[in-house]
């Protein structure tokens, strides 16, 4: 039996964002924000992964609700991120840096899971892959602009993985659905 979830509830942490401004043009930095605006592990991907989500829970119009909201809130983060890479330099295309060059952001980074169990799962197993990967960054970026920056968006991170497990509490009683 699937028990009704609010979406009600904040999809992004408390506080305000820190103002979106780099200290100085960083080539190094500029494509690591890069890499969070196009890479296989990036805001666009989650953007991406939210609306898939959101189109295909239409059946549980609570669920879809509370994956477009988390999809707005992730747009957030796609801003900031690109506009980091603009003032770093960069062209904030959605790509990332690779082997030299550049590869374009692609659907192909996404799973595409079929259940509704699985989708958040997956969704879940993004988010903390994305936490780990702005905690790296923030270990070596030296801009305490960037780095206050990513801390935010981690905080915005952690409250998706406690929306998505309670989702997956609610409307996943067998572990296998």
């Amino acid at each position: 039996m699937e028990e009704e979830i609010s979406c009600a509830t904040s999809y992004r942490a408390e506080g305000p964002y820190p103002e979106v401004r780099a200290g100085e043009r960083n080539r190094r930095y500029g494509q690591a924000m890069l890499s969070n605006v196009g890479g296989s592990v990036s805001e666009m991907g989650a953007v991406a992964r939210y609306l898939y989500g959101h189109f295909t829970q239409g059946g549980r119009p609570e669920v879809a609700e509370c994956l477009e909201r988390i999809a707005i809130v992730e747009m957030g983060h796609l801003d900031i991120f690109a506009r980091l890479a603009r003032q770093l330099g960069e062209d904030p295309r959605l790509w990332t840096p690779f082997r030299g060059g550049r590869r374009y952001w692609t659907p192909e980074y996404l799973r595409y899971p079929q259940g509704l169990a699985q989708l958040l799962r997956y969704a879940i197993e993004e988010e903390k892959s994305t936490i780990q990967k702005y905690n790296q960054q923030a270990l070596w970026i030296k801009d305490e602009n960037i780095v206050a920056n990513l801390r935010r968006i981690i905080e915005d991170e952690r409250v998706h993985i406690e929306v998505l497990s309670s989702l997956l509490e609610s409307y996943c009683i067998c572990p296998d659905a």
